[in-house]
This record gives structure tokens, C-alpha cells and sequence, in this order.
């Protein structure tokens, strides 16, 4: 809700006798709320549009006529409007709106989900008539009817409030269940050859005021009283959504999306919902273990522990690598920064998997928030499908362009906000070539662009007609890897000429892995130290604290394995990474971690990479961890651990602690809160966010870095991330806030960040001498676009039962029209060939595809047609060839 002290048109109404101010155009129900006067409701929610169907927050509001019952949830205040909410006349209505919804209504409390967490039974115990009139038999119904892959419905419950259908099309724009029937019959329904599979079905769940809808994952599984709760933040992505996870005997059974205002607004995606079911999956890791004879062994921490370290002892710098650190918290990779560049002195470390963007660029690009991108004049993406990859910022998007933001859409196929956007495709490897024809002067058709000259005419009309200084103000860049089998070089640099065409503009990454920004925040990149700074720059600042650092430049992830697969590494180190999953070119991971003498590899699951290790140190994963996350736009929030890790798994900051210790070094790490104190005082991005802020009410929605006027709170006994139970905006089917709030009217002091020593300057990108274009596409040839998707064969779905049967089926897309050439129809096999690989695939023709590329999943088969199988990481794209069989 606005806060009215930003809006100068505010109005008078006079509430239960109390003479108010309101914003001007504000809904009754929210004034009232806000003045501290709940008003029953079940239709209503803060996050849509209201349509007052339930009638259950009905007031009297004066007339000219007098006073008469008016739905609050559906009237704006007017200037001297009076309203009593408690008046007889009201109060007589909600009993009678009470006890019509109980005609049929099944009393079966005991048995529903929603029992003690029910907006239906608090208010028929704090507002219905106390006993009914109607005597007559309930209708029943067959329950549950399973309307979807993860929701249940059982109709005899349904009030009709229209939530879960308004949500479906508003928020989430899959209208995919509607209204059935009609009077007595009136039921929730998915369309008969469409069953309720969104993306974002468990939101429906959640607002949903009665029992009607249920999560099958969740369902019989606990009861209100029985569950533990922390608030956290979602890892399954890089949003950042703020989470609310419930534990019941020591396991994790639910995950509730938490309003946080900035991020992700109270919603989900299923995925982040339903993945805690991977915490307690059977292939988790519980002890460490050493190969012996060919087979791993579980053996003790102290001998995992000390064979890790000869083999690091043993290994000249240069001969060591480490890749990943995304799925680490902030602490835990600042830690394995320092190991890696302290101690064993080495700078090939990376946390990304080749399957991102520049960390040069990713951090030197000036940062936008996720506010400012819904508020931009225009949002030009020039990253993959954000649904399949950022969920919640999808819905955050197509909210802002439903609301009047303007998109421009680069992109080589069409994604789901396509149909809100102008869409300039443009060919795989050429993202530069589009960028120049956008911001040159002249006309016409450019090669960068597939699409119809008018079409890029129109993209730079929409550039051109910004107004302000300088150019480009109000432009957000949304940067993305569009596709795997495009090279991330090829992105960047078309982002580096955009900010400099448009100086203005600043840029929200949409990388995928949860926390990539912030373990290159802590320095896990080649080149680059903890707080956004360049090794070069930052050498005498850090050196002053830390010791010696990396005398010769390190490799990206590309290159160590290149370098592995070689010969040329003798000690691996895997970070929470499965190359073999997650770098683009799968036959160079497996040849590089065959060649490596010592792989060791830390991690939660057995994955592929873990059994092909020599040293397999089990760690803690989500939902048992503590320490801090960065989402895309720099926000750092906490994450808290609800469950005990399984076995013996240690904290990854222990294992670098321990590690160091027997290198001969001492890292000085007593708690991961020390770590965030030394990162506080250190890091030039994240000075002053010390662990006391984190014990705040700001706390809850995290802290851009770096902190500029941020609040520095006083040191607090309270941690609202611990508070047991649920506080609720009065009922479950508001949004969800945990915590303490200020006193009214009370603001913190800002932040004064010690500047003992005078920090490097932070890191630029500025434009290439020679951008990255990929060659000409050749006449026999197509550009392989692989395309991530929500549900791939990643840990999340992978380990998780209910999700692993929604992952994504391998298949290959293709313009009817190249499959007409070979004699083809749709559904029929062909051979896919690369200079990387070859692989026999069905084939479907898809007119909405351009000509000249070809559409292929990536990581969605284990074994059988990838398109990780055919990605060549040397080249800037990967063209293929099409054969018949």
C-alpha cells in the first residue's frame, strides 16, 4: 500500500468516529487497515484488482441518501466520506454472508489442510450468527479432484471468492481454471484438455481462504500447530524470493512465499514452492569419501580432510582450479576466495559454469533494481525466456508492461513476454550486430536483425524518443545469456556498446544460478577480488590484510577444463558445480574431469561430477545453512536453517577453514558471523553490513550494496528471522510478514562505514576494441539456440518427487519449412551434427520460429539427445547441420 505521506492528494473520511486522512483514490478496506480497523474479507487481496464478489466487507458509508451497506473492498474514499464498519446493520450482513457460505460447507476442520490457519473459521467465530438455520443435508461431491500436477481441488469447500481464478489470469496470465457451471453447481474447473500446470499453480494454494485448494506435496502432511517456521530466501534461481519455511519433526514440509515489497510480492514459482522435497531426498550426501580401488569410500572428516590437502600441497598454483561457488552462501564463498587466492595463490576460480555472462561486465555495468526495471520508461531484454529462468521476475515484468511500461524484446525466438513487447529477433552470435543497427542513425535492414526492417525502425523510435540527460536515462538493459550454445562473450559486449551508446541506461542481470552475483561479489572470478574491484587495482589493499595473492592470471570455467582436459591441471576443485550437468559443452567436461589427477568435489547430492571424484566432502545445502545471499539486483539478504543437515555434513566456510589450517595458513574463522564482520570491514561493496543489521526489521526485505544512507540499527535480543508461527496481515490469505516492526514514525541513523584504509576504485566495463561476432551463417548450416527451461534435470527437480516427473522432454523445434527440405514431416527422427557431436532426435516444426536456427533443450536428458551434447565452447555460436537418418 502507498504510504500516504508521498502522495499530496490526500482526502478526509471519518472511520468508526475517528476522523482520518487517506490517499485519494484508496480503497476503503485498505484505509481502515491501515488506521488499525480490520474489515472481515475474502475476495479481497492487496496484490489484485478488486471485484467485491463475496460481500463479506460490507460497511455503511454515508450518501446523500443517508447511510447504506456498500462492499469496502470495492469503494474508493471520497473527501468527508464517514464509515462504520461495526455498526449493527453491518455486522447483522456479515453474519448473514457467514452463514449462506456454511449452507454447504463441509464441516470437516479436523481433516482439511487449512484447519487452524482458516480465514473461514476465525471470522465464523468472530463474526457468523454462532449456530445455523439451515438444517437440510450438505451436498457432496468426489474430492479430490486433482486438477493439476501439484494442486488438488475439493469443490464442496469452494466460497467462490475467485482468487485462485483471478490470480491465474492476472498475475500469472495463465488462465488456465475458471468458473463452471452455474447457481448451486458453480465449481472451480480446469479446461477439459488442460490441466492446471502454471508455473505459479502453488500461489492459488496459498491465497486461496479456505480448504478448497491444496498442495498435493504438502497435503496431510501437518497441521498448523505442529510446524516450526524461519523466515529465508529462496536459492532455487538468482530472485532472491523471500520465503517463510515451515518444519514439522525436524523435516521440511512447506515453503510460503513472504510479501517482500521489492522482490517477489508475496509469489512463488513452483519450483522454489515444492523444491525443499530435495533436503531430504535418499541421494543426499551424508559422509565424506575417498576413491579406493576405483570405488568411493566413506571414510572420516580428519582423512577426507588431509588427503584434500596433499593432493592441494602437492600442486604448483598454477595446477589448480576451482569452478562454482553460486550455490554457496556469500560467507562461504569469501572464504574459498581467500583459500583459493591467500593460500593455495591460484586466480582460476569461477563461479560460473561458461553458462552466464563476463563477470567484468555483470559487475561493471551500472545496476538497476527490480523497482526501477518495472518503473523504467522502457525495458529492453536482451537475455533468454525470463519465465523459464526467472520466474517472479517474469510476473514482475508483465505486470509493469500491463501497467504501461514499454519492452523491447532482443531475443532470437519468442519468449513469454513476447506478446507485451516489440520483438526484434536477431541470429545467435550476433547480438552486436543488432545492438549497432539499433543505436546507428540510419535506416534499413541491418544483418544483425532476422526481422523486417520495420520492425527494427520501430525498436529505434522507441529508443529515440527518450527524453532526458543523459541519453538513455529511464532505459533498463534486462541481461541474459539467451541461449547455451551462444557465447556469453557475445552478450556482453553487446551490453558494453549499449551503455555506451546509452549512457543513461543501467542494467538488471538475469543470470540463473542462485547466488552468481554474490559469489562474484566475494572475488570467485578470474581476475577480479572481493568488493566488485579489479586484482590489479585492489593487489597492495588486499595484500595489506590477506598476504600474497596469485602472481599470473587465472582461467574462467571455459578454460580450466580446456586446461584439465589437456593435462595441464593436477588438482580440481568443484564448488557445489556438476559440470557435467551445467557446462554448456558436456563432451569437454567429461574429458577434462577424466584427466584431472584429483578431483575433489564438496557438494549435497550425489550428481554425476561427484561420482567422478576422487574426494567427496558432503556440505550443508538449503534450508540448513545460515549466512547471506545477493540476488540479481545486490540485495543481500539472510538466509536461516530450519532442518539439521543430514549425516555429518559440515558448512562449507569450515571445510576452507580446515583446509587452510592444513596448508599451514590460519583464515581466522570462528563463526560464519566473524566472517560476515571481516567482509563488512573489507569488501568495498559491502562495507558496513555487519551482522547487526541483519537483526532489524529492514532485515526482512535485505540490503542493496553498496549501502548508501542505509540504516544502522541498534544491537537487538529479537531475531525476527527466528519468530515462531505466522504474523499475518489478519488472515493466511494475506501476505505474509515476520518480524518486529519500528515504533510509527521512527527512522534508524544512517550507516558510517569505517574507511580505515582507502578502498580500490570499483570495477568498469567499458566498450570492447573488437567486439564479439560470430562468423556468417553458412548456407548448409542453422544456429542451435539451446534454451534452459523451469523444469530441467538440475538437483532441485531432479531430487525432488514431485517435480521430477514435470521435467522438460527432450526435443528439437524447427520451422516446417526446413523440414519440407530434407522430406520430413513433424514428429519424424533426423541426425543433428556439430563439430562438438551428433545425436538422432524427433523433430517438431514450429511456425513461430524463424528460419535459419533450430531450438534444442539443454540438460533436460540425462542420457539420450542435449543439446549440451552438441555445444561447441570454443566457438562464439554453435551451428549444426540437419541429415536425414
Amino acid at each position: 500500500m502507498t504510504d500516504i505521506k508521498a502522495n499530496p492528494e490526500v482526502v478526509h473520511v471519518t472511520i468508526d468516529g475517528v476522523a482520518l486522512e487517506a490517499r485519494s483514490g484508496e480503497l476503503i478496506i485498505e484505509a481502515a487497515e491501515r488506521a488499525g480497523v480490520y474489515i472481515p474479507r475474502f475476495c479481497y487481496h492487496p496484490r489484485m484488482a478488486p471485484v467485491g464478489m463475496c460481500r463479506m466487507c460490507l460497511v455503511e458509508v454515508s450518501s446523500p441518501r443517508g447511510f447504506s451497506l456498500q462492499p469496502s473492498c470495492y469503494l474508493r474514499v471520497t473527501e468527508g466520506q464517514e464509515v462504520l464498519t461495526n455498526s449493527d446493520k453491518a455486522r447483522k450482513a456479515q453474519e448473514g454472508v457467514i452463514e449462506f457460505l456454511l449452507v454447504n460447507h463441509p464441516l470437516d476442520c479436523p481433516v482439511c489442510d487449512k484447519g487452524g490457519e482458516c480465514p473461514l473459521q476465525d471470522q465464523s467465530l468472530a463474526y457468523g450468527p454462532g449456530e445455523s438455520r439451515f438444517i437440510e443435508e450438505k451436498r457432496h461431491w468426489a474430492k479430490p479432484i486433482e486438477i493439476g500436477p501439484l494442486v488438488a481441488l475439493d469443490r464442496e469447500r469452494c466460497i467462490q471468492c475467485a482468487r485462485c481464478t483471478r490470480f491465474a489470469a492476472e498475475i500469472a496470465g495463465d488462465a488456465q481454471i475458471d468458473f463452471a457451471f452455474r447457481g448451486d453447481e458453480i465449481e472451480v474447473a480446469p479446461f477439459p484438455d488442460q490441466p492446471f500446470d502454471s508455473y505459479f499453480s502453488g500461489n492459488t494454494v496459498q491465497i486461496c481462504p479456505v480448504g478448497a485448494l491444496t498442495a498435493r506435496p504438502y497435503r496431510f502432511r501437518a497441521r498448523p500447530w505442529d510446524l516450526e517456521q524461519v523466515e529465508s530466501t529462496c536459492t532455487t534461481c538468482a530472485f532472491g524470493c523471500r520465503v517463510a519455511a515451515q518444519s514439522s519433526a525436524g523435516a521440511m514440509v512447506r515453503f510460503l512465499g513472504v510479501d517482500s515489497d521489492p522482490v517477489n510480492q508475496s509469489w512463488l514459482c513452483d519450483k522454489g514452492r515444492f523444491g525443499y522435497e530435495a533436503t531430504h531426498s535418499t541421494n543426499r550426501l551424508h559422509t565424506p569419501e575417498l576413491r579406493r580401488g576405483g570405488e568411493l569410500a566413506a571414510v572420516r572428516w580428519p582423512e577426507a580432510l588431509n588427503a584434500a590437502a596433499d593432493a592441494l600441497r602437492a600442486a604448483a598454483p598454477e595446477t589448480i582450479a576451482m569452478i562454482g561457488g553460486a550455490r554457496l552462501s556469500n560467507e562461504d564463498a569469501y572464504a574459498f576466495t581467500r583459500l583459493a587466492k591467500g593460500v593455495l595463490r591460484t586466480d582460476s576460480v569461477d563461479a560460473q559454469l561458461g553458462d552466464g555472462l563476463p563477470a567484468e561486465r555483470l559487475l561493471g555495468l551500472p545496476r538497476a533494481s527490480i523497482d526501477e526495471t518495472c518503473a523504467a520508461k522502457l525495458v529492453v531484454l536482451l537475455a533468454g525466456d525470463l519465465r523459464e529462468e526467472l520466474p517472479v521476475l517474469y510476473l514482475r515484468l508483465r505486470a509493469a508492461a500491463l501497467a504501461g511500461t514499454k519492452i523491447l524484446e532482443c531475443s532470437p525466438v519468442a519468449t513469454s513476454l513476447s506478446e507485451h513487447a516489440l520483438r526484434v529477433p536477431y541470429l545467435p552470435g550476433e547480438a552486436v550486430r543488432l545492438v549497432e543497427a539499433l543505436t546507428a542513425t540510419g535506416g534499413g535492414q541491418e544483418a544483425g536483425s532476422l526481422g523486417p526492417s520495420a520492425t527494427l525502425d520501430a525498436a529505434r523510435t522507441l529508443l529515440s524518443n527518450l527524453s532526458g540527460e543523459p541519453a538513455g536515462s529511464g532505459v533498463v538493459v534486462v541481461l541474459g545469456r539467451p541461449s547455451l550454445a551462444e557465447s556469453g562473450a557475445t552478450i556482453g559486449d553487446a551490453a558494453a556498446l549499449l551503455a555506451a551508446a546509452l549512457p543513461g541506461a543501467r542494467f538488471l542481470p538475469a543470470v540463473r544460478r542462485a547466488n552468481t552475483l554474490g559469489a562474484l561479489d566475494m572475488g570467485l572470478a578470474p581476475g577480479l577480488l572481493p568488493g566488485r574491484v579489479e586484482m590489479t587495482a585492489a593487489r597492495a589493499y588486499y595484500e595489506a590484510s590477506w598476504g600474497a595473492l596469485p602472481d599470473q592470471p587465472g582461467s574462467d570455467t571455459a578454460g580450466t577444463l580446456a586446461r584439465a582436459a589437456a593435462g595441464e591441471l593436477q588438482v580440481l576443485v568443484l564448488l557445489g558445480a556438476d559440470p557435467l550437468a551445467d557446462f554448456p559443452d558436456r563432451g569437454l567436461a567429461a574429458r577434462a574431469l577424466e584427466a584431472v589427477p584429483t578431483v575433489i568435489y564438496l557438494g549435497t547430492h550425489r550428481d554425476a561430477s561427484a561420482e567422478a571424484a576422487d574426494i567427496v566432502l558432503p556440505i550443508v545445502g538449503d534450508g540448513e545453512r545460515t549466512g547471506t545471499t545477493t540476488n540479481i539486483e545486490g540485495r543481500v539478504t539472510r538466509l536461516a536453517p530450519k532442518v539439521p543437515p543430514p549425516g555429518v555434513a559440515w558448512a562449507p566456510w569450515v571445510v576452507a577453514n580446515e583446509l587452510a589450517a592444513r596448508l599451514g595458513a590460519e583464515l581466522g574463522f570462528e563463526s560464519i558471523e566473524g566472517i560476515t564482520e571481516e567482509i563488512a570491514s573489507i569488501v568495498p561493496s559491502h562495507k558496513g553490513l555487519d551482522p547487526a543489521l541483519f537483526l532489524r526489521p529492514a532485515a526482512r526485505d535485505g540490503y542493496l550494496v553498496p549501502l548508501t544512507g542505509a540504516p544502522r540499527p541498534a544491537p537487538s535480543p529479537i531475531d525476527p528471522m527466528a519468530t515462531p508461527g505466522i504474523t499475518s496481515v489478519f488472515d493466511q490469505g494475506a501476505p505474509i510478514r515476520v518480524g518486529n516492526a519500528l515504533p510509527p514514525g521512527a527512522e534508524e541513523p544512517a550507516v558510517t562505514p569505517s574507511n580505515a584504509t582507502t578502498p580500490p576504485p570499483p570495477l568498469k566495463s567499458s566498450p570492447p576494441a573488437e567486439p564479439a561476432v560470430a562468423p556468417r551463417l553458412d548456407s548448409y548450416s542453422y544456429r542451435l539456440i539451446a534454451r534452459r527451461f523451469l523444469y530441467d534435470l538440475g538437483t532441485t527437480t531432479r531430487e525432488s518427487p514431485s517435480l521430477a516427473p514435470l521435467a522438460h522432454a527432450s526435443g528439437l523445434s524447427v520451422h516446417p519449412s526446413e523440414l519440407a527440405r530434407l522430406g520430413l514431416s513433424s514428429g519424424e527422427r533426423l541426425r543433428l551434427r556439430s563439430n562438438a557431436g551428433e545425436l538422432v532426435i524427433e523433430a517438431h516444426a514450429d511456425e513461430q520460429l524463424p528460419r535459419g536456427v533450430v531450438v534444442l533443450g539443454a540438460n533436460v536428458a540425462a542420457k539420450g539427445p542435449d543439446a549440451l551434447d552438441l555445444v561447441d565452447s570454443r566457438e562464439l555460436a554453435t551451428d549444426v547441420r540437419l541429415e536425414t537418418i
